[in-house]
């Protein structure tokens, strides 16, 4: 595999700065003066008599304009405060080894999380996190069980989410979250009990159903009321009675996934348990790909917890922290986070990450995928499955235990007790170049291509990556076009070129790593 680099370039700022003083030069050069156009009625007053009577223009109304809502260049979804897209990208190193660092903390927040190997038969991950900053949250929770198995589809689909509608505007903005353990039943056009299910911990549901009419009761939890009803999008409103939390007949000849329901909490919050700490981790050091996915994320801040003298020495870096931490490692506070992006703040960074394309639709292609599991090593196994209520993939990883190795249970994120979901799963496929036993340099150089394959909506994709100049990392069709992903977040796990893939059973892949020879 052959790639150039291009050493000498000028930074982005100063190619930018060049091109504005050669337009202003250009533009000086053919206007020598400021020009004005003289009045239109000074050459017809003298002609018109001088009773004549100009009609009075007609003002149509003002309407009202609405910038279209900022959209977070990394997830394709709308964020809550734009004025967070100025800030850079903040990259944190995050522990999975040893096992006292899980849960981590503020992985769900992270529009990009790489997880790459560390030799021992460890992984680490890298968390971007941009346009979002993690926060601590004791999630409201409906009157049953929450539902910890993914959906699994029989025949149409009817359901899809109960959220909170945390500024009470009746419409389900991309930043709010759902709420688990909301009892939900099914029934006839004659008022017959159905079925009866309930959220998952991220507020989604559904039901199997085959043709026909239904009716669905989204059980109101204790202190809470209902969003207004169909307020304007069906998409994005509350499709229940306030009073009832029944819904209108729907008639259902296909699946059905904008069966919303809005809940509100009382002006007077319920008491709650303490929060979770606002804090991100365990921390862990710095490893050599940090170099090129820093690189790729233009004025990014990167923080890690020190690293050997050969890897130090080629990392860039936004702050250190304490590294002498023991069991899992140093935990991050947000504001701290907050403080960092902020001295770094950059209103181009919005451009330089606008590198992707999004489709709601799943793309042409691609074979069926509901289940994949990565196998780094017997102790270090991790899954995901595909969720067709929520659309995203839900993960999984194993307790490190030999009693029960290849066991995988739900990862959560410490900061909200929430599973961890997400749209895109891609398994990237690259070098691993042996520096030292226990220290390799995953190649992620700027010019570099090769393959990956894209797991969104329940398929498998085979599509190229590559890594351009300040722009991240960039998935493409074979041709070069910008391949789509799933609005949300992508997981990306970084294996060796060597890693084989199998279909186990239809639909269900195993990714088994190869590791690299003469690392530990």
């Amino acid at each position: 595999m052959s790639f150039k680099r291009l050493d000498k370039r000028l930074p982005r700022r100063s190619r930018l700065f060049a091109a504005i003083v050669i337009l202003i030069l250009f533009t000086a050069s053919c206007t020598p003066g400021v020009q004005t156009r003289p009045p239109a009625s000074s050459a017809t007053a003298a002609t018109e008599p001088m009773d004549a009577k100009t009609p009075e223009p007609t003002v149509p109304p003002a309407t009202p304009t609405t910038s279209p809502p900022a959209r977070n260049p990394l997830t394709g979804l709308e964020v809550a405060d734009e004025t967070l897209l100025d800030l850079p990208a903040v990259l944190v190193s995050i522990s999975t080894f040893p096992v006292i660092a899980r849960p981590q903390s503020g992985l769900s927040f992270a529009p990009y999380v790489f997880e790459f190997y560390i030799t021992k038969g460890s992984t680490r991950f890298l968390a971007a996190f941009y346009g979002e900053f993690p926060e601590p949250e004791n999630p409201p929770a409906g009157n049953c069980q929450v539902r910890r198995e993914p959906f699994v589809q029989t025949g149409f689909i009817l359901g899809n989410r109960v959220w909170l509608d945390e500024n009470q505007n009746n419409l389900q903005d991309a930043w709010e979250r759902g709420i688990g353990g909301v009892c939900i039943n099914l029934y006839d056009p004659n008022g017959n009990l159905l079925a009866q299910t309930s959220t998952d911990s991220n507020g989604y549901y559904g039901f199997n159903v085959e043709e026909g009419e239904y009716f669905i009761e989204v059980e109101r939890p204790d202190g809470m009321a209902f969003a207004q009803k169909n307020v304007e999008d069906e998409e994005k409103d509350s499709d229940v009675d306030q009073d009832s939390g029944w819904s209108d007949a729907l008639y259902v000849a296909s699946s059905h996934l904008s069966l919303d329901a809005g809940l509100i909490l009382p002006s007077k919050p319920l008491p709650a348990p303490e929060l979770p700490p606002a804090r991100v981790g365990p921390v862990r050091s710095g490893r050599l790909i940090y170099r090129y996915l820093a690189d790729t994320f233009e004025s990014s801040c990167l923080i890690y917890a020190y690293a050997s003298g050969e890897v130090l020495e080629q990392l860039p870096y936004c702050a250190f922290v304490d590294h002498n931490i023991q069991g899992g490692g140093y935990m991050l506070d947000v504001s701290e986070m907050i403080e960092l992006a902020n001295k770094r703040r950059e209103p181009m960074v919005r451009q330089y990450y606008s590198a992707y394309t999004f489709t709601d639709d799943p793309p042409k292609g691609g074979v069926s995928a509901v289940n994949l599991r990565i196998y780094y090593a017997y102790l270090n196994q991790t899954g995901w499955v595909y969720d067709p209520l929520s659309q995203s993939w839900w993960r999984y990883v194993d307790e490190v235990n030999e009693k029960t190795a290849g066991i995988l249970h739900p990862e959560i994120d410490r900061l909200t007790g929430r599973q961890l979901q997400f749209e895109n799963v891609v398994v990237l496929f690259t070098e691993h170049d042996v520096i030292s036993p226990t220290n390799l340099d995953i190649r992620l150089d700027r010019d570099r291509t090769g393959k990956a394959l894209l797991f969104r909506d329940g398929r498998m994709y085979e599509i190229q990556w590559s890594v351009r100049a300040e722009t991240p990392i960039q998935f493409q069709t074979g041709d070069g076009a910008s391949f789509p992903l799933k609005p949300g977040k992508t997981w990306v796990a970084i294996v060796t070129p060597e890693t084989t893939v199998t279909e186990s059973k239809p639909g269900e892949w195993l990714v088994r790593f190869h590791e690299p020879t003469a690392s530990e």
